[in-house]
């Protein structure tokens, strides 16, 4: 069914309340419907000057962010300044530093021990995080053309107070100038001082001559760009013959050693029993010596009277002998300086009774 336009609005126009303090003509009766509508809120916008002021700070905050011209050094860590390409001579320390972008920029050096390995058990590799810098072995010809490998590793550090000088000098690859060419060049030289067959023995000596030799190498160079830690001799790897034939000198100089300490043991025996003789030989010559003083002493001490009087004692033994038995047989003999003999004659003709 049709709808008649004007009807509509007629009809919808009382449904609105009226307006008493409107008495205007048709156009204001027109509006009525929507003075009853909320009304959109009113903002109180800034002035020109300060809407220049954030747009700049939103701008200044975007260009820190984007740009970042700022760089913060940490501990173990200097900054080098580079300013249009030119180092600047004072090592920064660790903090926060600012500098222009475009015209400046900071370079963070690391000035932490760091660790020089040269070995034949992993491949040249460098980790500049950990601060180690790996080398094969250092192989060296004696004079016989025979290959001897060294094992090392080199501790040492950056000067912080000479980074700016040593980077300009030498680079920021300042290791493989520095360390990596010398250390080899020192090694070969005191190696090559040695004869092969005495490295394992002069081990410790060997180790001493690489360390003085390059502390002195270091010192010598201008601003002194390198602190040596410590160098540790890990390893001396001898060619097969010249290992077979140490091992050979090692067996015979046991041998001479086991046959050496048999003879000394042999000489102290003899000795020992040569001391046993000796003394057994002293305390026979003491107890003779002994025995003739005793001797000399009983001589000395036998005078005439005192042989009369055991002659007298001897003789009257004889006299009961000879009541007891009349046909004993007495023998004197001459001077009296010895006892008499006597002999039973009865027992003895029983005896040469009973041998018939």
């Amino acid at each position: 069914m049709p709808i008649d336009l004007n009807e509509h609005l007629r009809q919808k126009n009382k449904d609105y309340p009226k307006n008493e303090s409107n008495s205007g003509g048709g156009d204001n009766n027109r509006g009525r419907g929507f003075q009853n509508y909320p009304k959109m809120p009113s903002f109180n916008m800034p002035s020109g000057r300060k809407m220049g002021v954030f747009y700049v700070f939103i701008i200044f905050v975007i260009l820190l962010f984007l740009l970042r011209p700022f760089t913060i050094i940490n501990s173990g860590e200097v900054g080098l300044k580079v300013t249009a390409g030119e180092y600047d001579p004072t090592a920064l320390q660790p903090g926060i530093h600012f500098f222009l972008p475009g015209i400046q920029k900071i370079i963070p050096i690391n000035t932490k021990v760091r660790i020089a390995e040269f070995t034949n058990t992993e491949p040249a590799l460098r980790t500049r995080d950990e601060g180690s810098l790996k080398n094969g072995a250092i192989n060296i010809l004696d004079s016989r053309g025979l290959s001897v490998s060294v094992e090392l590793a080199v501790q040492y550090r950056l000067d912080p107070l000479n980074v700016p000088q040593t980077i300009a000098t030498w680079g920021q690859n300042w290791e493989e100038r520095i360390i990596t060419p010398v250390i080899r060049e020192i090694v070969r030289n005191v190696i090559g001082s040695f004869p092969t067959e005495e490295l394992p023995t002069k081990r410790n000596e060997i180790a001493t001559l690489i360390d003085q030799k390059f502390r002195e190498n270091i010192e010598g160079l201008k601003n002194r760009p390198v602190e040596l830690v410590s160098i540790q001799l890990t390893e001396i790897v001898l060619p097969t013959a010249i290992k077979e034939q140490i091992e050979r000198v090692q067996v015979a100089r046991q041998e001479a050693e086991r046959a050496r300490y048999e003879v000394e043991r042999a000489k102290q025996e003899a000795e020992k029993k040569a001391a046993l003789a000796k003394g057994v030989a002293d305390a026979t010559i003491i107890e003779a010596d002994a025995q003739a003083k005793a001797n000399q002493l009983i001589s000395q001490s036998l005078s005439s009277p005192l042989l009369q009087l055991r002659q007298i004692e001897v003789q009257g033994k004889f006299n009961e002998a000879l009541q007891n038995n009349r046909d004993a047989k007495i023998f004197l003999t001459p001077g009296g300086a010895t006892p008499n003999i006597w002999l039973d004659s009865k027992s003895t003709q029983r005896s040469t009774s009973a041998s018939q």
